[in-house]
């Protein structure tokens, strides 16, 4: 019912080979990776990078933030 049959896919196939080679094919397939595996690796590159910028802002504890809060204040009291 209009789909392609096996025969049909193997014949496009052959005709494929024969227009431009099994060496230009194999060229055109290693090229087609090496993209693919760059795509991924700058992905996860920039998720490690975004992961980077959020771990800035992770939660602190109640000693932490006293103990900043007064080393900025006394900070301010020795600029003024």
């Amino acid at each position: 019912m209009g789909g392609i049959s096996i025969w049909q896919l193997l014949i496009i196939a052959v005709i494929v080979i024969l227009l431009f080679g099994t060496k230009k094919l194999r060229n055109i397939g290693g090229d087609l990776g090496s993209a693919v595996k760059g795509f991924k690796k700058a992905m996860s590159d920039e998720e490690a990078q975004q992961e980077k910028k959020d771990a800035d802002f992770e939660p602190k504890n109640l000693e932490q933030q006293k103990t900043e809060a007064t080393a900025e204040t006394k900070k301010d009291k020795e600029q003024a």
